[in-house]
């Protein structure tokens, strides 16, 4: 049988997609539970960081050197651990470096 010609299979997942309604965790919720601990000691917005850091395999100290002038690793690992808040200038520049969404960070 052709591509064209072949009938789409309409009853696979019928229930269980991403976007039906019997799932038991709304969207996003999963990763919460999963990193509970995690969540409680370094905070969301320090997990972001702490997570796009090592996926572009950098040290704390090699991040604030690309940040430049007015960072250092100690901010890093401030922030890192929600003992420093990120501000909407310093979130822009992590997003860039980083190759993420500003948002993330505020």
């Amino acid at each position: 049988m052709s591509v064209a010609t072949r009938r789409p299979h309409t009853n696979c997942n019928k229930g269980r997609g991403p976007y039906s309604k019997s799932r038991k965790h709304p969207k996003g919720e999963v990763w919460r539970k999963l990193y509970k601990k995690e969540l409680e000691k370094y905070g969301e917005q320090g997990l972001y960081l702490r997570g796009l850091r090592h996926r572009e395999g950098l040290t704390q100290k090699q991040l604030a050197a690309k940040l430049g002038k007015g960072c250092s690793q100690h901010h890093i690992s401030e922030m890192e651990n929600g003992k420093r808040t990120i501000t909407p200038a310093m979130a822009k520049r992590l997003a860039n470096v980083l190759h993420a969404e500003y948002r993330m960070f505020l």
